[in-house]
């Protein structure tokens, strides 16, 4: 028999949940008919609902669209991912891309200190930019410590990878004709860079067809580096967040890894693949959507300048890092 309780639980998220459902429909109609990043979309039309936040029957299904559906959208990124696509690549993209990550996040945490911004935010948009943009940045969210600042900070970072990201979209092909990068280097250049997955496929669509396979699977395998930092993340802010030895290890990050393995044994049918694919960037987009909501211009409007010019620092030192390292790897 159903818990009396429970059920009254998940009928109080139905209107939330459809509200933030409706937002990331229109936003990806819009996206699609339009052009534009779907996510940012989403945040925005989202951020125009904030008053639905306020004493209204729709906070629990926000509250629950912005925690537990974002918690399994990043879960299911890991059916995207094969450990034979990594593997493909070869060693000295994989070190290039390890250490690009390694370097950034690093850089962003101490430029985070210099400018004087808080330690989280550093950590917060060094791994957006690090690893893969809105997704990375909504999941680290998820394990650093919570502070009044918090959401505010990751909307920032979502706002503005987004917008870095399409901007080198289409910088990006043009500086690597300029440079007169091959296909193959051009790929890891692109995915190795660009913070998210959709604008790395879209720069490598404006090159070739080789460029862009190679740019994919460089870019799935930032992605698959987001398990052992959020998980990294995790242990350091343990103390400061209250969880127990067994807390420490979110769910979403053990759904991630056993999606990698079994899609790696070649279990999960390229129906099923795509499917869960699809279906953890709907969870992505609804999440967005309601952090938008919880989120009003007033406080982004607050942020100041030293997050942005951190944001573009970081962005830089990726591409600076990268491009260096396959000059001396080609050399």
């Amino acid at each position: 028999m159903i818990d009396a309780s429970l059920l009254d639980r998940s009928r109080g998220i139905v209107p939330g949940l459809l509200i933030c459902a409706t937002v990331g429909m229109a936003s990806a109609f819009i996206s699609e008919t339009y052009g534009g990043p779907t996510l940012l979309f989403a945040l925005l039309f989202g951020m125009a609902f904030h008053s639905l936040t306020i004493g209204t029957k729709a906070i629990a299904g926000i509250v629950f669209c912005s925690k537990t559906v974002l918690r399994i959208g990043v879960a299911l990124l890991g059916a995207r991912i094969s450990l034979s696509q990594i593997g493909s690549l070869g060693w000295s993209p994989i070190l290039l891309v390890i250490s690009g990550v390694v370097a950034t996040l690093t850089f962003g945490t101490a430029l985070a200190r210099v400018i004087g911004v808080s330690r989280n935010l550093g950590v917060l948009t060094g791994g957006a930019v690090a690893i893969c943009g809105a997704s990375a940045a909504l999941a680290i969210s998820a394990v650093l410590p919570n502070d009044k600042e918090k959401e505010r900070d990751t909307l920032f970072t979502v706002v503005g990878v987004t917008i870095l990201s399409t901007i080198a979209m289409v910088i990006y092909p043009l500086l690597a004709r300029a440079f007169g990068l091959g296909a193959h280097n051009t790929g890891l250049l692109f995915g190795a860079t660009i913070h998210d997955v959709a604008q790395v496929v879209a720069a490598g669509q404006m090159v070739s067809d080789d460029t862009t396979l190679v740019a994919t699977y460089t870019k799935l395998l930032r992605v698959t580096l987001l398990l052992p930092v959020v998980l990294g993340l995790a242990w350091a802010t343990k103390g400061n967040t209250g969880r127990s030895a067994t807390q420490l290890v979110p769910f979403f990050l053990v759904g991630f890894a056993m999606l990698v393995l079994i899609n790696s044994a070649g279990v999960i049918p390229d129906s099923v693949s795509h499917t869960l694919a699809i279906t953890s960037r709907w969870c992505l987009i609804f999440a967005i959507a309601a952090l938008g909501m919880k989120t009003s211009l007033g406080d982004l409007a607050e942020i100041g300048w030293r997050p942005l010019a951190l944001l573009i620092s970081e962005t830089l030192f990726l591409l600076g890092l990268v491009g260096i390292g396959l000059k001396l790897v080609h050399s």
